[in-house]
């Protein structure tokens, strides 16, 4: 009995200090400087690369996707120990269905038949995915690019992660207009394009406690944008 005693005992402290090392880091800090933005640093011994061009069906423009070189180490055994070695992937996107996925440092568009390329962003930022919005472009006469990033270093850290707040932005197809339509420190949930209407929804969510974290008991924000508008006006709705 005794030795089962200590064995629960030995589990209940096993399961407490998992659970504080699985507690999720606020992905917001505040304190007196946090009126304004914070940017995180660029690590000068990281190496830039740049995939291969891509260009969207029935656009005038390559994108090149630029991001950090991937080294990984990998332990291996032999009959003289153990060593590591180091591999590197040269590939930083993933292309399909009008979509670049990765975590990438920046894009950079050039316009069929001239050498001149130009960075969407000149600021530090991670970006997660850029969407072509095909299927509306001849009705809203326009060539819309859609991104989900983290553009702030809100938990201040000093690096831009998934452990920021991701935000959502707009621009045109040459990389020009480059816009955040999405609220400062609201996280995006999602967004979603409703063809018939050329209405692009999406949903953040506020931290109003301001506890750093985002929970049931904050608010949620509903949000559109008519892309047939000259502009990209944010309008808010409320389904509930």
């Amino acid at each position: 009995m005794k030795k089962l005693h200590i064995a629960l005992l030995s589990l209940s402290v096993l399961l407490v200090v998992s659970c504080k090392k699985e507690e999720e880091k606020p992905k917001v800090i505040y304190d007196a400087a946090n009126k304004s933005k914070t940017t995180s640093k660029v690590d000068s011994a990281q190496v830039a690369i740049a995939d291969l061009p891509i260009q969207m069906d029935g656009t005038d423009y390559l994108i090149h996707p630029v991001a950090d070189l991937r080294v990984y180490e990998r332990g291996t055994k032999s009959r003289y120990g153990s060593s590591s070695v180091i591999d590197l992937s040269f590939t930083i996107s993933n292309y399909g269905e009008d979509e670049i996925t990765g975590y990438l440092q920046n894009l950079k568009f050039q316009k069929i038949g001239s050498d001149s390329i130009r960075p969407l962003t000149d600021k530090p930022a991670l970006i997660q995915t850029a969407t072509y919005l095909r299927s509306v472009s001849d009705r809203v006469r326009k060539q819309v690019m859609v991104y989900t990033m983290y553009d702030v270093d809100t938990n201040r850290d000093g690096r831009l992660d998934a452990s920021d707040i991701k935000s959502l932005y707009l621009s045109d197809i040459s990389g020009a207009n480059f816009t955040k339509v999405s609220a400062d420190f609201q996280e995006l949930i999602d967004w979603n394009l409703i063809e018939s209407s050329n209405r692009l929804y999406f949903r953040t969510v506020e931290d109003t406690n301001k506890n750093g974290q985002f929970d049931k008991n904050d608010v949620l924000h509903y949000n559109y944008i008519d892309l047939s508008n000259a502009d990209w006006k944010v309008s808010t709705y409320m389904p509930i």
